[in-house]
């Protein structure tokens, strides 16, 4: 079977047991503060098995894209070293929300494996969770009872709660599983071990191919477990280790999941891939590099075609760093000096076409941003590669003395370039040890990731200090964690069975109760969140900020909502304090000032991604937006900065249809593929449910999937103004612009500020030919100035080579000059240097209120006298309250104490005697 005739039976089977298939989410988690990754399967019913949404099926099954490169499912540093570790996979899953237990589960996990699949039943072998006392939990007898059916007993095996108790995160949804394990060794090394033995050890042949969790638990901060409302089963099978079974291979790598990638770097590298080469080997780094290859683009491009671009920080950093671990074995073990992870993008869209479309569709995009990460990064490589050159090339220059025959570790870069010497002379049982603080600064400053650093030392004979490389890292996280803080205690229920329903789209005034709600300190400050059963407040989503407004309470308290947020399924309200009666039904109040300014902006923002389609072409997709009160932010792809005069086209379509007032057409609970199929626009990077709701002003125009608020026509408007175009990343560009009030404030702005320029100028009959004029006189009176001050420098320096004072073998100046700025006199200096030989000069001068002291010291004093300018002007420039610096032979200083200036002169004079 191909991997796509796989995917395709798992699906089909399920279908056939009264299973919905539902879509992939993305890979990259919005609206829940725990998770920033889909890291499994059931992330995306997360919500469901906490009782907070209602299943739109009981029964459904899927392929999900996960991730897992960050927090405690971390597998990066495994990939490319063993045969079945991956950053992103596809996880097959099936679930039952409250519908079948563990019996239905595990009956149905052996027919699809062993009479659809055709998998040998002496080569599986099962687990179930063995108990734990500490956790007060028991051990699953249920599942071994069950398993005896179909698998002889010395094939299902206990396994702790480190293997068979299912948790997604610190907090979360959790219960007991149940693996299946598939040996896939010769027959004479299972004739001689048994398999039972290798079962969760590590071994490459004897892997975990599905996962039963039964989720009966919520674990709560501090540990706790909470019973779920109901039992649920999610199961997870890796699509890639099941390929790698079926297909009768030793290796995942070794399918046709990854092998068109495989034989593509191979070809393009000139090697030759070696799938059984061991450390050691002389093509064992050559097949790991092309592994990390084939496997991190998958990651990568799927990240960015959810919508998450590389970046400095958060998930961002995450698919940065991956995405530069793979260019360094591109560039430092295959060969390729100039980008070639890029090319990769084309092969792996075609692969997934049909599968998971959205990538195809922006596989133009996604290469183009991977290629200027690309050449970003391959010039920091460059950079590092020279600095540890030239700690070499220090080391045989500078002849130091042989290196002790202990290793030392450095506390700078300084004194690693002063202290190590040529490994080559070092005694043999000597190590060079870079410090861990240079390792962290490679890191941190350029971006270098430790294991290039640590290739790069060992092929040197060096090691890291990695004791010192982990404090200094650990110390940034906890500088991080510090300033972003936040302490959330757990929820109180006050109701339960209470459905949360939100009202706002037809008013932003609504009788409710608070159903739950809990303390959450930020950077020592105390704040509550809280859940109402009925809400018009908007909670943040799809670039909208969320409602802020009051909670209203019959006893006349009212308490103010700062901000709302989605958190798995939930409307958070967020406040600073407690109502006195919590119980009370109360009157929640959207601000109408807010929300109606923040509609204007939501539906320009629609007006102006249909307008950009017209203007710039249908590649422009949306990669991000911010809409609030105030202003809109909308992020674009699009590879060249938007003209002057297409900004003026976009614009006027923009306000054409504001003029139109073409009412709002608002449709809920649409079919997806219904709406798809009607031509709307859809978010990449969103997921949505069975049912959408559709946005549309004109048919024509503008049809969009969205879920915030808007006008209930687009004359409500009022203005559209564009006052910003940038890029924002490679291949993304981003427009700013204003409606309504804020926009005829800046155009009132504005022109007041065009009218003041006219009068200024005596209303001149065409403005902008005045001000060319004016630019143009002022460069000739510049020009003039700037040879007026050189013609007095001339004069100057004449005048000041006949006052050197001969000191000794010095010849000493120190005067104050009447110049108007730093450049002039630094131009002084240096024609005076020409002139007086064994040269010592300091000049001060006053620049509009602000002195400025220049010293200059001839080449040759500075080598036999050890004078240095930078040294001896940080000194004078005491006398004046400021500082300065520079090289041994000039130097410049400023300060805030005009007064000062004598003082210097009589000061210069004590450094030469």
């Amino acid at each position: 079977m191909t991997a796509t005739e796989i995917r395709q039976a798992f699906l089909d089977f399920f279908v056939s047991k009264g299973h919905t298939i539902v879509p992939s989410a993305p890979i990259v988690i919005k609206n829940d503060p725990t998770l920033m990754f889909t890291n499994a399967g059931m992330n995306q019913f997360k919500d469901i098995f906490l009782g907070e949404a209602a299943p739109k099926a009981s029964r459904v099954a899927d392929t999900q894209r996960c991730l897992r490169v960050s927090g405690k499912h971390n597998d990066l540093e495994e990939v490319g070293i063993d045969t079945y570790h991956h950053t992103m996979f596809e996880m097959l899953g099936n679930w039952s929300f409250g519908d079948y237990f563990k019996k239905e589960a595990i009956a149905w996990s052996w027919e699809l494996l062993t009479e659809v699949y055709k998998l040998p039943k002496d080569r599986l072998y099962v687990t179930y969770f063995e108990g734990d006392e500490k956790e007060g939990l028991e051990a699953d007898t249920e599942t071994y009872e069950l398993w005896k059916q179909y698998v002889a007993e010395d094939h299902i095996l206990r396994g702790n709660k480190k293997d068979n108790f299912w948790e997604m995160g610190e907090t979360g949804p959790c219960g007991p599983c149940s693996e299946i394990h598939f040996d896939s060794r010769p027959d004479n090394e299972r004739a001689e071990v048994n398999g039972a033995t290798l079962v969760n050890a590590d071994h490459d042949q004897v892997i975990e191919i599905w996962n039963d969790v039964f989720m009966q638990f919520n674990r709560l901060k501090g540990g706790v477990l909470q019973p779920l409302p109901n039992k649920h089963v999610d199961t997870g099978m890796g699509f890639e280790r099941l390929v790698r079974v079926l297909q009768g291979k030793t290796s995942n790598y070794d399918t046709d999941v990854f092998q068109p990638m495989i034989q593509f770097i191979a070809d393009k590298s000139g090697k030759k891939y070696n799938s059984a080469a061991k450390p050691g080997d002389a093509d064992w780094n050559d097949a790991v590099a092309m592994r990390v290859l084939a496997d991190h683009i998958r990651a990568i491009s799927f990240a960015i075609a959810d919508g998450q671009l590389p970046a400095s920080n958060k998930a961002g950093y995450v698919i940065r760093r991956i995405l530069r671990r793979a260019v360094r074995y591109s560039y430092q073990t295959l060969g390729f000096k100039e980008p070639f992870f890029n090319q990769l993008v084309p092969l792996l869209a075609e692969q997934f076409k049909g599968v998971f479309n959205n990538l195809f569709e922006q596989k133009d995009f996604v290469q183009k941003v991977i290629l200027e990460e690309e050449l970003s990064f391959l010039r920091t490589l460059e950079k590092g590669l020279r600095r540890f050159d030239d700690l070499q090339e220090e080391i045989i220059t500078n002849s130091l003395e042989k290196f002790p025959s202990t290793p030392k570790t450095f506390s700078s870069t300084e004194e690693v370039m002063k202290a190590i010497q040529d490994t080559a002379n070092a005694a043999a049982n000597s190590q060079i040890v870079v410090p861990g603080n240079l390792a962290f600064e490679l890191l941190d400053t350029y971006g270098f990731p430790i294991d290039l650093t640590e290739l790069i030392s060992r092929e040197k004979g060096w090691i890291i200090d990695m004791e010192g490389f982990n404090l200094a890292l650990q110390q940034q996280k906890e500088r991080s964690r510090a300033a972003t803080a936040i302490d959330t205690g757990d929820w109180i229920v006050l109701k339960d069975d209470e459905s949360v329903e939100f009202t706002g789209y037809d008013e932003t005034e609504t009788i409710a109760h608070i159903v739950k709600y809990r303390k959450v300190t930020a950077k020592g400050k105390e704040q509550y969140q809280l859940v109402l059963d009925k809400t018009p407040f908007y909670a943040e989503s799809g670039g909208q900020v969320g409602d802020k407004g009051e909670l209203v309470f019959p006893d006349g308290e009212i308490i103010q909502v700062t901000d709302t947020k989605k958190e798995n399924g939930l409307i958070v309200h967020f406040t600073d304090k407690l109502p006195q009666d919590i119980d009370d039904a109360l009157t929640a109040i959207v601000d109408p000032a807010l929300r109606s300014q923040t509609n204007s902006n939501h539906s320009a923002t629609h007006l102006l991604h249909a307008a950009m389609k017209q203007v710039l072409g249908s590649h422009v997709n949306q990669k991000g937006s911010l809409v609030n009160a105030d202003y809109l932010r909308f992020d674009f792809s699009h590879f060249a900065k938007v003209t002057d005069e297409e900004l003026a086209q976009i614009e006027a379509i923009v306000n054409q249809k504001v003029r139109e007032n073409i009412p709002l057409k608002e449709e809920r609970s649409v079919l997806y593929a219904e709406a798809i199929t009607s031509g709307v626009t859809a978010l990449f990077g969103e997921k949505y449910g069975e049912y959408v709701r559709v946005i549309t002003f004109d048919d024509n125009f503008s049809k969009e999937l969205c879920g915030g608020t808007h006008v209930k026509a687009t004359g409500q408007i009022g203005f559209f103004k564009i006052i910003a175009e940038s890029a924002v990343a490679a291949g993304v560009r981003r427009i700013e612009a204003i409606t309504g009030v804020a926009a005829e404030k800046y155009i009132v702005t504005q022109n007041a500020l065009v009218n003041q320029l006219k009068e200024l100028l005596k209303n001149p009959k065409d403005l902008s030919k005045s001000i060319e004029g004016l630019l143009d006189e002022n460069a000739k009176l510049k020009k003039e100035i700037e040879k007026s001050i050189l013609e007095k420098s001339s004069g100057l320096k004449t005048e000041l080579a006949q006052k050197a004072e001969a000191i000794g073998d010095i010849n000493f100046i120190a005067q104050k000059v009447a110049l108007p700025n730093a450049d002039a006199v630094k131009n002084l200096a240096y024609q005076l240097k020409d002139i007086v030989s064994n040269l010592f000069l300091v000049l001060v001068a006053d620049f509009d209120g602000k002195p400025g002291i220049t010293v200059m010291i001839a080449e040759n004093l500075v080598k036999e006298k050890g004078l240095h300018a930078g040294n001896i002007v940080k000194e004078l420039a005491k006398e004046v309250k400021g500082g300065g610096g520079g090289q041994p032979f000039f130097a410049t200083a400023g300060g805030n104490d005009i007064s000062g200036l004598d003082n210097v002169l009589v000061k210069a004079r004590s450094f030469v005697g």
